[in-house]
């Protein structure tokens, strides 16, 4: 079983800038690929990237490309999403979650963190 506990979430400007923690209880952490998932009132939760378990590969959707940065300390258990130039449909409760390497789906998520961009 593995914990996730995200941190960061809050309030800002369009075009402003947040950056999102999610500590992870297991000492398998470089076992997992990490994700950052996005949930907007009203709409179905969203994949916004994910990192391979050595950090060698990224993968982001097309709305945060060039705006969203993902990173992960594997020796912190920690991976985090820096969010640049946000912008009101940013607007979401963000979720970090877990997939091991056999796996092929997403096998653990985290509370979430209400991130919230006012125009």
């Amino acid at each position: 079983q593995v914990q996730l506990v995200e941190s960061g979430g809050g309030l800002v400007q369009a075009g402003g800038s947040l950056r999102l923690s999610c500590a992870a209880s297991t000492r398998t952490f470089s076992s997992y690929t990490m994700g950052w998932f996005r949930q907007a009132p009203g709409k179905e939760r969203e994949f916004v990237v994910g990192i391979t378990w050595t950090g060698g590969r990224t993968n982001y959707a097309d709305s945060v490309k060039g705006r969203f940065t993902i990173s992960r300390d594997n020796a912190k258990n920690t991976v985090s999403l820096q969010m640049n130039s946000l912008k009101p449909e940013d607007t979401a409760v963000y979720y970090c979650a877990a997939q091991l390497w056999t796996s092929r789906s997403y096998d653990y998520w985290g509370q979430g963190t209400q991130v919230t961009v006012s125009s």
